[in-house]
């Protein structure tokens, strides 16, 4: 049996051959599938439903420092639970102990490189299916757009030291 994200999967895959090939918002995929009772609601563990709610939450807390930096307050560390299972374990970046903040530093980074591969492919995927056109070009370097926002934000060359 199709776990339940394959389950989903094949409702937009079944979208897209009955309906249309276009982009189109979630929302109206969702709809669509309800009303052909292809997609039923899943029974809610509350703990587990709070849990994400919390995580959400917590990832939206900024703080700015003496310096001017804004950065999240809380930072998760992706692990294994008792039970072999991934589990997120949260801190306060401003209390959390160093091997906490290394980890969830080292975590983000990968997920960010990850993230820079898988727009890789598909960038070179795209140029590769369609020859004929101008091939849409990809900077994977990002000093120059950290160097752009700390200046925006008034944390420019010169500006660390006065601060």
């Amino acid at each position: 049996m199709a776990n339940y994200k394959e389950q989903i999967r094949e409702i937009w895959k079944q979208y897209r051959k009955e309906v249309s090939r276009d982009p189109v918002d979630l929302k109206v995929v969702a709809a669509w599938a309800i009303e052909k009772r292809l997609w039923h609601p899943r029974p809610i563990d509350l703990h587990t439903s709070l849990a994400a709610d919390l995580a959400d939450s917590l990832r939206e807390v900024k703080r700015t420092d003496q310096a001017g930096r804004e950065y999240r307050a809380n930072i998760p560390v992706r692990t294994r639970g008792k039970n072999g299972l991934p589990l997120l374990v949260w801190a306060d970046i401003d209390d959390a102990p160093r091997p906490h903040v290394e980890k969830s530093v080292q975590q983000e980074r990968r997920s960010i490189s990850s993230d820079c591969y898988a727009l890789a492919m598909k960038v070179e995927h795209y140029n590769e299916a369609h020859p004929n056109e101008e091939p849409i070009q990809i900077i994977l370097n990002f000093e120059d757009d950290v160097e752009e926002m700390k200046i925006a934000n008034g944390l420019g060359e010169g500006d660390e030291e006065a601060a």
